[in-house]
């Protein structure tokens, strides 16, 4: 594949410091000379109906509701062109750099995520703060509600100040984990950013206690050895997509190691003891489930994440 393709993101904005962050996260990811367009997204709160309506009984009304949506749309501009200037500011070209002001249609999530898809997007790019739930731009809610309704578009959460471009993907033996590897593939084509593949082998202590089984301790030992076999094949056809992309095969290192009863902490002190400002994985992992937006593993790390960009891909 051409490392040199162009990739396109699209970038919320609410106007906030915290969401320019995300900003110099793409500069230390991509660097100045990169193949990337970046859409600045910023959705336009509409009228709500009621006033809509008594605007029509009323010409005061009126005027107040009109002065409020050109408020509204100054306010769209104002943050936009304040998002241009920062990526203009950190060396991003003019032509790289899109706009968009759009009217809120079906709900601020609905709508990032409809556009999204519509464009072809690669990838949809939130900032996040806080500790134990996510809050994020607009309102409380939205990161929560992209991350459901982003069915095709993975999703980029942006926590703090990401300093590190080292990149971590967390395996498994899903479909979801592959389609991992095949997205952070095609975008850190043609970067700098050393990539580790990463796998915590499932310890018995997350299905018995350890009273249970101690006095066997073979079983321990079958069950890693098994579990070694089991993602082999995996690890061995990542590193091949990887390749494939266009990644250079010097930056590519993995990690097999026996887990402890917590995947997620193994994941995010692996991405801390390789100084990763980035950790890539599907979002539901081996469960498959389908009626919940993340699995158990990607939830916990999604709650527990910090100073860290976290990749979701459907």
């Amino acid at each position: 594949m051409n490392a040199k393709i162009t990739k396109s993101v699209v970038v919320a904005l609410d106007g906030s410091a915290n969401a320019l962050k995300a900003l110099n996260y793409l500069k230390l990811l991509f660097g100045s000379q990169h193949h990337l367009d970046v859409h600045l997204f910023h959705n336009i709160q509409g009228i709500p109906p009621i006033l809509d309506e008594e605007s029509k009984k009323n010409p005061y009304t009126a005027r107040q509701v009109r002065e409020l949506d050109n408020r509204n749309k100054r306010m769209a501009k104002k943050f936009l062109s304040a998002g241009k200037k920062a990526l203009l500011d950190i060396g991003f070209a003019d032509d790289r750099i899109k706009t968009v002001e759009f009217s809120k249609q079906l709900g601020v999530a609905r709508d990032i995520c409809s556009w999204s898809e519509k464009k072809n997007m690669d990838a949809i790019v939130l900032c996040t703060r806080g500790k134990g739930r996510i809050e994020a731009f607009f309102m409380g809610e939205t990161a929560n509600k992209v991350l459901e309704l982003s069915h095709i578009c993975p999703v980029w959460m942006v926590k703090g100040d990401v300093r590190s471009q080292p990149v971590l993907i967390a395996l498994d033996t899903s479909d979801d984990a592959l389609r991992a590897v095949d997205h952070a593939a095609f975008i850190l084509a043609g970067t700098d950013c050393p990539i580790t593949l990463f796998y915590s082998k499932r310890n018995l202590f997350r299905f018995f206690s350890k009273e249970e089984f101690e006095s066997m301790p073979e079983l321990e030992a079958i069950w890693q050895t098994a579990a070694g076999r089991e993602i082999a094949p995996v690890m061995k056809k990542a590193i091949k997509m990887l390749i494939s992309a266009g990644v250079d095969e010097a930056r590519i290192s993995s990690q097999i190691i026996d887990g402890s009863h917590s995947a997620s902490a193994d994941i995010l002190k692996a991405a801390d003891h390789y100084d990763c400002g980035t950790i890539v994985m599907g979002r539901r992992g081996v469960s498959g489930v389908k009626d919940y937006t993340v699995g158990s593993v990607s939830r916990k790390v999604l709650q527990e994440f910090k100073n860290t960009a976290l990749w979701l891909v459907p």
